[in-house]
């Protein structure tokens, strides 16, 4: 009797001590890619010209528009804001990733402050494409269905303003998200993801997070439903103009920008969603991994390039560049 109780205690206590150990604990441990010997440096190589191709054609398409007076116009400076949000939002993760591929798995640390702020970057990157694309989505509306009074309601105060509403909307929305989730007591150290997010910090505690989930929810249905009815509402109103009006150029050119805008739009909420709801089947865990890592390269890969095929203007300014290079000596 005397025995069994000293083993219960001897139990208890191990429990409490390990339960001490990762309690609230500043390091943390990333899980990261699985990958084996023979996968890691082909892992590494793709991820890395990966990376090298969104931050070119990103960091390119800024500059572009930065440097030709040409482009100085709300489409291409509302766009430069979708470019900055690819630089930023792949510059906080992928460095990470590619340093923790090259790592065994048991030595992939990270602290908890840096964790926080990649969460910060990571459900930025995603909340600010949507606010973004919403906006692009009105330029595009008030460019087709009011194009005598364009010039004088898209003026550089209003692209200010939508651009300060896009990343201000955001900022606000996921900083009550990781607010919800910092607050929060953890008992675990174990982050199962390439990176840190709002879901994997919070699945690090053992408290009630009731309220994180319902916050979470209502956060995720505002933000999609604000962004579909945004984009659908705004593309049934130029439809209709188009339907109604004769000019057949003027709609080609209508038809060409919006499903550009469209494509992109398709690409980001598509590889969202995927991360989203596998995010509730943990035993998904891997496909949910590759779809993190495609969210990121996708859109930001695909971004610039759609926009630099279909513009006919970017298209012109890059080639103009590039002949005048072959004919300076």
């Amino acid at each position: 009797m005397c025995f069994t109780s000293f083993l219960s205690f001897l139990s208890s206590s191990l429990r409490h001590s390990m339960f001490n150990l990762t309690y609230n604990s500043y390091m943390l441990q990333l899980e990261g890619l699985k990958v084996t010997e023979e996968t890691m440096y082909p892992v590494f190589i793709i991820l890395f010209f990966s990376y090298v191709i969104i931050m070119f054609t990103n960091v390119g398409i800024v500059v572009l528009i930065s440097m030709e007076k040409s482009l100085h116009q709300p489409m291409y400076i509302l766009f430069c804001n979708l470019s900055f949000n690819d630089i930023i939002g792949n510059s906080i993760t992928f460095p990470r990733l590619l340093a923790d591929i090259l790592v065994p798995a048991s030595e992939r640390y990270i602290t908890y402050s840096e964790c926080v702020v990649q969460a910060f970057c990571t459900q930025m990157f995603g909340t600010t494409s949507h606010t973004i694309l919403m906006i692009m989505a009105f330029d595009r509306y008030v460019a087709i269905c009011n194009p005598l009074r364009y010039s004088t309601i898209m003026t550089n105060k209003m692209v200010i303003r939508l651009s300060v509403s896009a990343w201000g909307v955001a900022i606000v929305l996921v900083g009550i998200l990781l607010g919800l989730t910092i607050r929060l007591s953890r008992c675990r150290s174990m982050i199962l993801n390439p990176f840190c997010d709002n879901a994997s910090l919070f699945k690090l505690s053992c408290e009630s997070v009731l309220i994180n989930n319902m916050y979470g929810l209502t956060f995720t249905v505002v933000l999609f439903v604000s962004s579909i009815g945004s984009i659908a509402l705004t593309y049934m109103k130029i439809a209709a103009e188009c339907l109604t009006r004769k000019n057949k150029a003027m709609n080609s050119k209508a038809l060409k920008t919006c499903s550009t805008h469209l494509t992109v739009y398709m690409i980001m909420l598509i590889s969202g969603s995927i991360i989203i709801i596998l995010h509730r089947f943990p035993q998904y865990s891997d496909y949910r991994k590759v779809a993190a890592l495609l969210f990121h390269i996708i859109p930001g890969s695909l971004n610039p390039i759609i926009y630099g095929l279909q513009s006919k203007e970017i298209r012109k300014v890059v080639v103009n560049m590039s002949c005048s290079r072959k004919v300076s000596p």
